[in-house]
C-alpha cells in the first residue's frame, strides 16, 4: 500500500517551543506493528524534535507503541496543526531511541498503521 501523505520531522531550537509536559492516560499495549514508513533523526542534546503524523477519521488515534527511553528523548508538547497531530520531544542525553507509531481504533491493541522514528542524539 502506497503512503498517501507526507510524514514530517523536524529540528527546531530548543527555544522555539514551551517544555510544558502532558499527563498521560493507561491503555492496552499495542500489538504487532504492520510496516510502514521509516525515518531516521540526528540530533543533539537539548534539541527539540517534531514529528508530524496525518489525522485519520472514523475514531481512529495515533499512540506511542512502544516503550523508549525518557532520558535520551522525553515527549514535551502534542498539538493539532492543519491536517496533522505534531508531536514535539526534547534530547536528553546522547544514545538512540526508536519511537513507534500506531494508529488505533481508540484505545485498542490492533494496530491499522504504523509510523517509525530512530532518534539518534550525538
Amino acid at each position: 500500500m502506497a503512503v498517501r501523505r507526507f510524514i514530517g520531522a523536524l529540528v527546531v531550537p530548543a527555544a522555539v517551543v514551551s517544555t510544558a509536559a502532558g499527563a498521560r492516560a493507561t491503555a492496552p499495549p499495542v500489538g504487532p506493528l504492520p510496516s510502514g514508513p521509516k525515518a531516521t533523526i540526528v540530533t543533539h542534546p537539548g534539541e527539540l524534535v517534531a514529528v508530524a503524523l496525518p489525522h485519520r477519521s472514523g475514531g481512529r488515534v495515533w499512540r506511542i507503541a512502544r516503550a523508549f527511553d525518557g532520558k535520551v528523548l522525553q515527549e514535551v508538547s502534542e498539538a493539532d496543526v492543519g491536517s496533522n497531530v505534531v508531536i514535539v520531544f526534547k534530547a536528553g542525553r546522547a544514545g538512540s531511541v526508536t519511537i513507534a507509531f500506531a494508529l488505533t481504533k481508540g484505545e485498542t491493541a490492533r494496530a491499522l498503521e504504523a509510523r517509525t522514528f530512530d532518534i539518534r542524539v550525538r
